[in-house]
């Protein structure tokens, strides 16, 4: 018996095993999930991580 997942994103069941988008159902699923990601529709409790401003890094 193959193994049964809900997709995090639209909760249909897909098998786990040779699903090379797991844990999402498609690469559809995987993509929009990612795009939530960068647009910061998503996110995670906690302090924000110290944000370094390249141009002061560089050395003229």
């Amino acid at each position: 018996m193959k193994r049964k997942i809900k997709c995090p994103r639209c909760r249909s069941l897909t098998e786990w095993e040779g699903n090379d988008s797991r844990p999402f159902c498609s690469e559809k699923c995987r993509l929009v999930d990612l795009g939530q990601w960068a647009n910061e529709e998503y996110t995670i409790a906690g302090e924000k991580a110290p944000q370094h401003d390249r141009d002061a890094e560089l050395e003229y």
